[in-house]
């Protein structure tokens, strides 16, 4: 991160409990339950949450909600006993989102839940208690910019003469002001009506100065030194980053990750919303993301009544039942030590211990190349008490190690059934990027070498892994990889959008193509994002040993303002 208020030995603590929790619930509640996406019988488009806004909602009339908001069947411990039985290990919930209702006792401002509604009860506190007993983190989001309410908040929507609607730029010194005298308080009283708070999650950092980013910061740390500040405060002073809203890296990240997600399109309660995404997704999701070492912090939007959704407790439900056989392997765990993804199933690490997460399962016979470290025992997590018989060779020509595993002929779970191998010692792969034994290679754009070009602007490579800014031709992605068994491959360019023309380079054999989307990626990171196929053509791969690809932007579209998005180049060995 770009700062620290502390040393790195008391960031590194502070972390120690969220690192080891890999898995948290979400909770997006407050008066925006209550209309529910619908406002005077007009379904509003866009968030839940976010209905004062996209509805255009004058402050007067979004206020009456507080005077209807009566969730009298709130129960704080069956909210955190849900949390416990799926799994997770933290809570973080909204005390404040945008709509700058306060859900919790705010001695500073009256629009709050205790003093507004005829509720008159501290969910906060509630929760708080509950979660103490249950050994669960309690954390609060924190809106700490945007603000459509209070005098001088960032993005606030006004009423202007003749009803027209304006979003003004809020000015510094107002804005300032609201950090003075709501912000601070607000914050100021979350970290010390509640005992122990596990993280401050703010979000949407919209005005905020970088001294302002860590003045809030500084604050949090100063009440509660252990508590975390997340990466949204603003200008990466955070104590971990949080990776875009429902957004999936394509490979292991630097560093600490977060990615908030959806079980369905949002994040408020919205009564139209039916699209539950399946146990089945969301288990990958859980794997996926740790095994880039990414936390995963999985929503819920309970009703005005305080309910949450039986679609979501459903899924929760699912999900626990896995983790109270598999957790062992996303917890406390650490990203793949293995350069790319793979197309059976992801892998995850901790310390003398490899964890293969199998979304697909391979049959009888499994190997997986790269592996230096010696295993000493190979069992499944569902059935520790049998071992899995296994070999490990080293072809010294080709420096190519092979470990191979002898599984049962069914998977043990319907969704990811997970196989751990103890290790002799410490977790030693080969890093480079290799043929797998199916002869897929993948070469991820994360790690290509970037190149320029002639008077070009080079892309970066984005937090999520993918290339960004890619906005003008020239510049160039490099790869060396290793190849050992020949064939035909088909080449393929997993990117955001399509209509670029580019240029692969593999070996001496040369490829030029408009792109033209082929299929849709089923990658995990296309649930929420899609990612599309282009086929560029085929190429003969011969003998064996390390091979140079490359791939070159010769005309980018200009209607695409996102440019040349590229996640990963694929050859695919063609069926004989």
């Amino acid at each position: 991160m770009a700062s620290c208020s502390s040393s790195s030995k008391q960031k590194k603590d502070r972390l120690a409990w969220w690192r080891e929790a890999r898995f948290g619930m979400f909770i997006h509640w407050g008066l925006y339950a209550l209309p529910a996406g619908i406002w005077k019988g007009r379904e509003i488009e866009g968030l839940g949450e976010w209905i004062m806004r996209n509805g255009k909602i004058p402050i007067p009339e979004y206020e009456q909600l507080a005077k209807q908001f009566n969730p009298v069947k709130f129960n704080a411990e069956e909210w955190v006993g849900l949390a416990k039985r799926a799994g997770m290990k933290y809570i973080g919930i909204t005390a404040k989102h945008h709509d700058g209702f306060a859900m919790f006792r705010s001695p500073c401002n009256p629009y709050n839940i205790v003093a507004a509604t005829p509720f008159h009860r501290d969910p906060m506190k509630e929760l708080a208690e509950a979660c103490h007993k249950a050994g669960i983190r309690l954390c609060f989001y924190y809106s700490q910019a945007q603000d459509w309410h209070a005098p001088g908040g960032a993005g606030k929507i006004e009423e202007c003469e003749g009803g027209s609607w304006s979003k003004p730029t809020v000015a510094p010194e107002a804005f300032g002001h609201y950090l003075e005298e709501i912000a601070k308080p607000q914050i100021t009283e979350l970290l010390t009506q509640y005992g122990p708070v596990g993280l401050i999650w703010f979000d949407t950092p919209v005005a905020i100065t970088r001294d302002q980013s860590l003045a809030l910061r500084d604050l949090v740390h100063r009440l509660q030194p252990d508590c975390l500040v997340n990466g949204r405060v603003g200008h990466d002073v955070g104590d971990y980053g949080s990776l875009g809203d429902n957004q999936i890296p394509v490979g292991r990240v630097a560093g600490d990750w977060e990615t908030p997600a959806t079980l369905n399109d949002t994040w408020g309660y919205r009564k139209n919303d039916h699209n539950w995404k399946p146990v089945k997704n969301l288990l990958y999701l859980l794997v996926d993301l740790a095994s880039k070492g990414v936390n995963y912090l999985l929503n819920v939007g309970p009703t005005a009544e305080g309910v949450i959704p039986t679609p979501s407790v459903e899924r929760l439900e699912a999900i626990g039942r896995w983790m109270a056989v598999n957790g062992e392997a996303i917890y406390g765990t650490q990203a793949s030590p293995f350069p790319c993804e793979f197309e059976w199933g992801r892998v995850t690490q901790k310390d003398k211990t490899l964890f293969l997460l199998f979304t697909r399962w391979p049959g009888k016979t499994f190997q997986i190349y790269g592996l230096r470290s010696k295993v000493k025992r190979v069992v499944l997590l569902a059935a520790r008490a049998a071992t899995i018989p296994f070999r490990q060779t080293h072809d010294k020509n080709q420096d190519r190690h092979v470990l191979e595993l002898d599984l049962p002929a069914a998977p043990s779970d319907e969704y990811v059934s997970v196989v751990k191998l103890e290790l002799a010692g410490k977790v030693d792969v080969d890093e480079s990027l290799l043929q797998q034994p199916d002869g897929l290679i993948v070469l991820p754009a994360y790690r290509a070498i970037i190149h320029s070009g002639a008077g070009a602007e080079p892309p970066v490579i984005g937090s999520g892994g993918m290339t960004e800014r890619w906005t003008k031709p020239g510049a160039s992605l490099d790869w060396t990889f290793k190849q050992w068994s020949p064939g035909r491959f088909r080449v393929e360019l997993l990117t955001r959008t399509s209509d670029h023309e580019v240029e692969v380079k593999i070996g001496k054999q040369v490829l030029r193509a408009v792109l033209v989307k082929a299929a849709d990626s089923n990658s995990p990171r296309s649930q929420y994002f899609k990612e599309v196929i282009n086929l560029l053509g085929t190429v003969e791969l011969t003998g064996s040993g390390s091979l140079n690809a490359s791939l070159t932007a010769l005309a980018l579209n200009p209607q695409d303002s996102g440019g040349l998005k590229v996640s990963e180049l694929r050859l695919v060995p063609e069926q004989k």
